[in-house]
């Protein structure tokens, strides 16, 4: 019988006592390679959400709110831009291209976003890659929208499809602009970013469902419908947020400085990958202690692997000693208890492996529609294997002791153990 089947049938024999510990080193695994999943993923999706805009214009504030409610969909403007701004803007002699961004309402949980055809022109993601179009195309009239991936998979929608758009960002209850429609014309293909949970409609639908509006309720005995809202000016009068690209990246320090100090109203604009950077900042430490506590937890479930089989040593000072009887040499013994810990941990690491599978099938939707994090189900990281060979070899390191005490002890002390 080889060392490694003993081994085997030897943890399966005290499979009852084994089973908490094997759980325990299952769950710490399971938190460690979760907490690295998250924390890569999440850094992973962020990194490839917006690339090629070179500056980020909205209301003067937070440059990290500016960047996470434009790109992210994550929390709300405070404040707005004027449509005079934004146009006197895109039309400097530095830009190339311009993409007005209007938020603020929703439907069904999905962020709506107001803009132009500029935005399927020249959005880029990943690796500068464009939007594509899964079905139709382009707005071509008022009460329009074209739906995320996501949006359309989530909630069934399909192209000539009605949706009633709802006031304001909340979850529940909030009033709707149930008397403007608006007709799906077209699906984006999936970009694996937060456009996938967005629903686009034109400015001039969001300037239309607003326009017997004020102060964010239904103006009082005014009330247009959807074809009597098109015979008014449905040029907006503010907007969020727009993206810049500029013709020279060499102008960005320029136009950024420009922006900052624009005289007609208090402006700012930010570079979205040094603010993305001052993000990871800001979140780096609670980072770090997260991915800390989830390597203690580890450590810990160690030690009680140890303290198990230190523990059942005395109970199996007989079995050691058939064993050298039957001329096992003190190497197998030490061969036997290290085998078992490498054994027991292999097994909680394939057990965490499966959990976290499961639990990424059943929270990724979850997790996709609430904060536009996607999170997919590839093998660990390069980082996550090195750990884990890591924790492979303090198994083999913790499990000496008990391996050395359990040669030592000799064939005529095992004897005298009385039955």
């Amino acid at each position: 019988m080889s060392l490694i089947t003993l081994a085997v049938k030897s943890l399966y024999n005290r499979r009852t006592t084994l089973l908490l510990t094997l759980l325990s080193i299952s769950l710490s695994v399971l938190l460690f390679l979760g907490v690295e999943k998250l924390r890569l993923e999440a850094k992973n999706s962020f990194t490839q959400t917006l690339s090629g805009t070179d500056l980020i214009v909205g209301a003067r504030g937070s440059a990290i709110q500016l960047l996470l409610y434009t790109v992210f969909r994550l929390g709300d403007a405070t404040h707005n831009l004027s449509w005079q701004s934004y146009q006197e803007l895109a039309a400097h002699p530095k830009v190339a291209w311009s993409i007005p961004i209007a938020l603020g309402d929703s439907h069904r949980g999905f962020r709506v976003l107001g803009t132009t055809n500029s935005y399927f022109k020249h959005y880029r993601y990943g690796r500068k890659e464009p939007l594509s179009f899964a079905q139709g195309g382009e707005f071509n009239g008022v009460y329009e929208a074209v739906l995320g991936a996501s949006v359309a998979a989530t909630l069934g929608y399909r192209i000539d499809d009605e949706l009633i758009i709802a006031h304001g960002s909340g979850a529940t209850h909030l009033p709707q602009h149930s008397d403007k429609p608006f007709r799906i014309i077209a699906i984006l293909a999936p970009t694996a970013t937060p456009v996938d949970n967005t629903i686009h409609i034109p400015l001039a639908g969001m300037e239309a469902i607003h326009i017997d509006w004020q102060g964010g309720v239904r103006t009082p005995g005014f009330q247009l419908g959807a074809e009597q809202a098109l015979q008014h000016d449905l040029t907006p009068k503010t907007m969020t947020a727009a993206l810049l690209g500029l013709k020279s990246p060499l102008a960005t320090f320029q136009m950024q400085r420009l922006i900052n100090q624009y005289p007609k109203e208090p402006l700012m604009a930010i570079i979205p990958g040094v603010t993305l950077q001052q993000l990871w900042e800001l979140v780096g430490i609670f980072e770090q202690v997260l991915r800390l506590i989830s390597l203690l937890v580890v450590a810990i479930s160690l030690l009680g692997l140890v303290s198990v089989l230190l523990t059942s040593l005395n109970e199996r000072r007989r079995e050691m000693a058939i064993l050298r009887a039957l001329g096992a040499r003190p190497y197998h013994i030490l061969g036997l208890i290290m085998g078992e810990a490498l054994l027991l941990t292999l097994t909680a690491i394939t057990i965490a492996f499966g959990l976290l599978y499961t639990l990424l099938l059943l929270l990724t939707p979850l997790l996709e529609q609430q904060f536009g994090l996607i999170l997919p189900l590839g093998w660990p990281g390069g980082n996550e294997w090195s750990i884990l060979l890591l924790l492979l070899l303090f198994t083999l390191i913790a499990s000496l002791l008990p391996a050395w005490r359990a040669y030592r002890y000799s064939l005529s002390d095992g004897m005298r153990i009385r039955l």
